[in-house]
């Protein structure tokens, strides 16, 4: 059952800052990452630049001191971290985590409350051994993402007195799976449902094609494997953490993740995509030459995080973003205090 007590705004600003430091230090000793510096934007020609659905415009500008270079603010850190991977010489069953800060001004979703222009997440990676590459491992680290989570919800609780009273153990169905559970019915209310059964869902398989010709939802072909098949029989080695979010009674993504793909994977999916012009970038180059090691990786939204154990009902009550006027509006009336 859900808890929660009234927090002022010093209060709830306050409670987000106990619960990242709280959050960021259970994830890395969790997933034995350590936190690194990382970068806000890259070299458009760098083949780094993470192009999510492909058709979102990046921030992008030209820096007066170096000629013929045009830079890109992030949209994630997905691939950066497997070339910081690389450079920093991090053993297997180690990684690291950084904050991400994107911009995202193509994005569409400003009025549904959860959406932002201004994106944060603690951006994570560890190497891999090629026998892990498998859905069994990405399970593994699923749970252990998950008991972070509920790790840090208790502690809020005992701090501030909010609690969205998450399900101990995690649910694990493929996205075809649940298409056959709900044939008919959209992606998104496909997860309202599944979340409202089970309360927390990793969703499996994110990106490929499913049996009626569809994809549950876009993910860029060079950095999540969505195509490899797996050892139950279905494609994919990636996927979403969806929780139930009792407050805006929705599912609620916390993050995405994923094996990351090899060199066969990113062949196969750049073709699936239609992208095959990247493998010329140096980022994918040094992929195919075996420059970067196998691993897996995801971002879990800060905001996202601090909404849910917080108990906010907007976004802008746990970060500073821009808002149409009409929502800035319609959150006066209903006694929302955005950031």
């Amino acid at each position: 059952m859900m808890i929660t007590r009234p927090l002022s705004v010093l209060e709830v600003e306050q409670a987000i800052l106990f619960l990242k430091r709280r959050f960021e230090d259970a994830l890395a000793q969790e997933l034995r990452l350590c936190r690194v510096s990382s970068p806000l934007f890259v070299s458009k020609d760098s083949g780094i630049q993470d192009n999510l659905s492909g058709t979102e415009r990046p921030v992008s500008f030209k820096v007066l001191d170096v000629p013929g270079t045009t830079c890109e603010i992030v949209h994630s850190l997905a691939k950066w971290k497997r070339l910081a991977l690389a450079q920093y010489g991090i053993e297997h069953g180690r990684g690291l985590y950084t904050d991400m800060n994107a911009l995202r001004p193509d994005e569409e979703n400003l009025r549904t409350g959860i959406h932002s222009v201004y994106v944060d997440q603690w951006d994570w990676e560890q190497v891999i051994l090629p026998r892990q590459r498998n859905l069994g491992y990405l399970k593994e680290i699923v749970r252990s993402i998950y008991r972070v989570m509920r790790a840090v919800e208790d502690d809020i609780f005992n701090e501030f007195g909010v609690k969205p009273d998450l399900p101990e153990e995690i649910t694990f169905i493929h996205s075809q799976e649940l298409l056959k559970r709900f044939p008919g019915v959209p992606a998104k209310e496909r997860e309202n449902l599944i979340c409202r059964e089970y309360g927390a869902v990793f969703l499996i398989g994110i990106g490929g094609e499913l049996s009626d010709k569809t994809v549950h939802d876009r993910r860029a072909p060079d950095y999540d494997d969505w195509s490899t098949p797996n050892e139950e029989g279905t494609a994919g080695l990636n996927g979403d953490i969806l929780v139930w979010n009792p407050v805006l009674e929705r599912a609620f993504e916390l993050s995405s993740m994923g094996i990351r793909v090899d060199r066969d994977a990113l062949v196969r999916q750049l073709e699936i995509s239609g992208a095959q012009d990247r493998l010329q970038l140096p980022w994918h180059r040094m992929l195919l030459n075996d420059q970067l090691p196998l691993s897996v990786g995801g971002g879990i939204g800060q905001s996202r995080m601090s909404m849910l154990l917080l108990c906010r009902r907007h976004i802008g009550e746990v970060q500073v973003s821009i808002w149409p006027k009409d929502v800035e509006a319609q959150c006066r009336e209903q006694g929302i205090s955005l950031l």
